[in-house]
C-alpha cells in the first residue's frame, strides 16, 4: 500500500486542485507533479508569468510558496492505494482522503478543481463541502490527446472564474472538458 502526500494548503487557499494520486517519481521525490514531462508547472507558469525564475524555478519550495501566495492549494483524492507504476488505470484498493477538515484548514476555500478523470470520479466526496466543483484536464504526459494550449485554456477558464487571474483575450474560447 502506497501513501500519498500531505495537502499543500494555507489559510489563504481559495482554489484546491485535487489530483488522483502522486506518480512514482512524485512519491520518490515527495513533490507534487515531480515528473519532468508533466505540464502542471508549465501551465501555472503560463497562467502566472511572474513565477519563480532562474534557480528559484527549479526549487520545489519556491514553487510551492509561489502557488500558495496565489491562493492555490494541492492535494489528491486518494490518501493511499495499491499501484504498480504511475498510471491511474493501475490504481487498486484506493482510500479516499478525508475532506472534512479542509474548510477549517482553508477558511477562504471557494472551489475544488479535479485534475483529471480519475480524480473527477471521486467528485461526490469533495462536493460534500458545498463548494463549486470543476473538472480540469490532466497535465500528465499520458493525456497526449490534449495539446498544451487546450489544457492551458481550460485551466485559465477555471482560474478566471475563481478570481485567481484576470481574463485574457487569448483564452476567450471555452474548451470542451
Amino acid at each position: 500500500m502506497l501513501t500519498g502526500l500531505a495537502p499543500l494548503v494555507s489559510g489563504g487557499t481559495r482554489l484546491l486542485i485535487l489530483g488522483s494520486f502522486p506518480g512514482a517519481r512524485s512519491l520518490a521525490q515527495q513533490q507534487y507533479y515531480g515528473h519532468p514531462r508533466n505540464q502542471f508547472w508549465p501551465v501555472l507558469q503560463a497562467l502566472w508569468p511572474d513565477g519563480p525564475v532562474g534557480s528559484a524555478a527549479d526549487s520545489y519550495d519556491a514553487r510551492c510558496a509561489w502557488l500558495l501566495s496565489k491562493g492555490l492549494g494541492l492535494w489528491d483524492v486518494y490518501a493511499a492505494c495499491e499501484r504498480e507504476g504511475s498510471l491511474d488505470s493501475r490504481i487498486r484498493e484506493p482510500v479516499v482522503n478525508d475532506f472534512s477538515a479542509l474548510q477549517r484548514l482553508c477558511p477562504q476555500l471557494q472551489a475544488i478543481a479535479h485534475h483529471g478523470g480519475e480524480s473527477f470520479k471521486q467528485a461526490r466526496h469533495s462536493a460534500t463541502l458545498g463548494l463549486p466543483v470543476y473538472r480540469l484536464p490532466s497535465t500528465s504526459p499520458a493525456n497526449a490527446a490534449w495539446t498544451f494550449e487546450r489544457k492551458l485554456a481550460a485551466w485559465h477558464e477555471v482560474f478566471t472564474q475563481q478570481g485567481l487571474i484576470q481574463s485574457d483575450e487569448r483564452f476567450t474560447s471555452s474548451p470542451h472538458i
